[in-house]
């Protein structure tokens, strides 16, 4: 299986669009959970979070509870992205 740090390798001959696409998403995945931060030029950022243990509210009944501590993946807008999206 090729490395997902190879983008070369995501476009095989015998690959649909599909499936480089899931691949991307796989490697981005992969290196999020290994902590790594994925930048991609002129799209944006994906890093990875994480949420403290905190105080919540049940909104239905108004009950406080408890609510777990997580890791969590960010995205940041690339300049060029915005630009884009608001032009």
């Amino acid at each position: 299986m090729p490395s997902p740090r190879q983008p070369q390798d995501w476009f095989a001959s015998d690959s649909t669009p599909t499936s480089a696409v899931d691949a991307a998403f796989d490697a981005i995945a992969s290196e999020l959970a290994a902590g790594h931060d994925v930048a991609i030029a002129g799209f944006g950022k994906f890093s990875v979070s994480e949420r403290a243990a905190r105080d919540g509210r049940n909104p239905a009944s108004g009950e406080t509870i408890q609510i777990a501590a997580s890791t969590v993946a960010k995205f940041s807008a690339a300049a060029a992205l915005k630009k884009q999206l608001n032009s």
